[in-house]
């Protein structure tokens, strides 16, 4: 069994600052009765909806109905998978949540659910990431389709704006989610997202693979149009649409195809249609359909213009393997479309294989990188292909003078300073005292630039998001330093949470009629108590079978505080009374 600390050891060294560490005992003897509540009432409105792969799931998973599970337990079941989890603190950057699927890591959020927002939370939760995207985990299928899912969305290029949105999001949540958020704070909070995503009203690449995401693993179901069941987690962990989404009347059916990317969603609003897929093998097709359109497939002068609207760091493959990753700002094109020269601004590597070249990372290349792509006159195969002998007997030679005219026009003068290869191709040619010029003699280099390094290569053969080596280029300094806060408890919540505690032991380890009969006749008398603690009493009473009296007495209690309450305390209370059969 492998402990949490040996998974984040695991992890490359850029994902470990994201993990959180799951500390059990703060847990609340209130917190473990949200999650009882939650899940036994999620398996009972689930019995006749959800996939039954489901429920195989939980417990394969390590996922039972009584507790908040350990992640160390998690990680037993789920290393039989294949597959791990770690604990995280929130919403992560989409790429880093991406690149943790794609090495078959199952991210968990820490926190659960507040008991104010027991029907709805706006932030990740344990519920919510355990039970609802743990169970498939044991279809196989299932599994290799989320996998391919997180390498696309390592893939995907993402905007700027798209990171404002993230941010507004991630802030949202964590207010709302905050118990003494003022109404002003909350209102700031949901002007900022309006605000971001109204800015960013040309969604990017990744944010259509999100879409996607949303309408599959998120909100999925599965089977044919007029008989389906629930696989999505979103779904899966909600009280409310997992009962709500049935009605064929309020929430329209489509079939899924890759035309659900033209389909937005509001993650704080009811679904008003939700796509339905054949299998996983037909989930796994519409992301290839997807999938074979990005610009990590497409390359060319198209994908670079597309990093360039990105306003984000990306990287481009050469045909010779070399990776340039920063900022793309400008892509110059020929009369038929070719990218003929590209340049970045600002912090900029070269890599190889996914590891920077030495000399090349960010604090050499600061100002940017520039370099041109295609073939040259008179050679027969890609510059990156000639060996060095190949090389002189074209009069290319270290120290001396070289002059390369590209059949683009675009011409590179100057002393060729090194070459760096691997593999057996050229990957960079440096020179000094060098000019670069367009076929119009415009100036993109100039001598007393310094240092001329350029890649060699005739086609971009991909465009992807993020950095080549996130090690030496990291794209997040750190994870958000607005992370969810714990609560504090006066008194009186602190004095019920014994009671809670007393109620769970009672459950687990047994306790004798008169006991049980006393404390929970204590608990019908407490004034002001929690609802969940009068339906956690409500239960074990009916359960152990005791005087109809405490137990009519603690329904009336219940119901007082349903007519009373809150809606969402209202719609909870009608939900455990209805599975107690009251």
């Amino acid at each position: 069994m492998h402990s949490h600390e040996q998974v984040i050891a695991s992890l490359p060294e850029h994902l470990r600052p994201f993990v959180a560490r799951q500390d059990y005992d703060a847990y609340t003897p209130r917190d473990h009765a949200i999650w009882r509540f939650l899940l036994q009432q999620l398996n009972a409105n689930l019995k006749h909806s959800a996939h039954p792969t489901y429920f195989e799931g939980l417990a394969a998973t390590g996922i039972g109905l009584d507790a908040i599970p350990r992640i160390e337990e998690m990680n037993a079941c789920l290393s039989k998978l294949g597959w791990r989890a770690v604990v995280v603190d929130g919403f992560l950057p989409p790429a880093v949540f991406m690149e943790f699927q794609a090495i078959k890591v199952l991210v968990i959020a820490v926190n659960i659910r507040s008991f104010e927002h027991m029907l709805y939370t706006p932030a990740p939760d344990i519920v919510h990431e355990s039970a609802g995207h743990a169970p498939f985990l044991i279809d196989i299928d299932y599994a290799e389709f989320l996998q391919r899912f997180g390498e696309c969305g390592m893939q995907a290029i993402a905007s700027k704006a798209d990171w404002d949105v993230y941010e507004a999001v991630r802030e949202l949540s964590i207010v709302k989610e905050r118990a003494d958020a003022s109404p002003s704070e909350i209102a700031a909070a949901e002007a900022r997202l309006e605000a971001a995503n109204a800015a960013n009203s040309q969604p990017s690449e990744a944010a259509l693979l999100s879409r996607l995401h949303w309408w599959t693993v998120e909100y999925g179901l599965v089977g044919e149009l007029q008989n389906y069941e629930i696989f999505g987690a979103g779904l899966l962990s909600s009280l409310g649409e997992s009962q709500s989404c049935l009605d064929d009347t309020a929430v329209k059916k489509l079939p899924l195809t890759v035309n659900a990317i033209h389909t937005p969603y509001q993650i704080t609003d009811p679904q008003p249609q939700l796509f339905v897929t054949e299998s996983c093998r037909h989930l796994s097709q519409v992301l290839e359909e997807f999938s074979r359109h990005m610009c990590c497939h497409r390359g060319g002068a198209s994908a670079l213009q597309e990093a360039v609207e990105a306003g984000s760091v990306n990287t481009a493959t050469t045909n010779a393997g070399l990776q340039i990753s920063g900022r793309f700002s400008r892509v110059i094109t020929d009369a038929v479309g070719n990218a003929v020269y590209f340049n970045t601004e600002g912090p900029s590597q070269l890599a190889y294989q996914g590891k920077e070249l030495s000399g090349h990372g960010i604090d050499y290349h600061k100002p940017g990188f520039g370099s041109p792509v295609g073939r040259l006159r008179a050679f027969e195969r890609c510059l990156s292909c000639y060996t060095v002998d190949e090389l002189k007997r074209h009069h290319i030679v270290e120290g001396e003078r070289v002059v390369l005219n590209f059949l683009s026009g675009i011409m590179v003068d100057g002393k060729l300073s090194r070459i760096v290869r691997r593999d057996q191709k050229n990957l960079i040619f440096s020179f000094q005292n060098c000019t670069v010029k367009d076929e119009a003699g415009h100036i993109l280099f100039e001598p007393d630039w310094g240092t001329y390094d350029m890649s060699v290569g005739d086609q971009i053969v991909s465009v992807e998001g993020g950095s080549a080596d996130q090690h030496g280029f990291p794209l997040y300094d750190s994870p958000s330093q607005k992370v969810t806060q714990s609560q504090q408890y006066d008194a009186a919540t602190q004095a019920q949470f014994e009671w809670y505690q007393k109620l769970g032991n009672a459950r687990t380890q047994g306790v004798n009629t008169a006991e049980l009969d006393s404390m929970i006749t204590e608990i019908s008398n407490l004034q002001k108590a929690d609802w969940l603690l009068t339906f956690e009493a409500l239960e074990l009473a009916q359960q152990q079978a005791l005087a109809g009296e405490l137990q009519t007495q603690l329904r009336d209690s219940l119901i007082a505080q349903q007519q009373q309450g809150p809606e969402d305390v209202s719609t909870l209370i009608g939900y455990g009374l209805s599975r107690l059969g009251l």
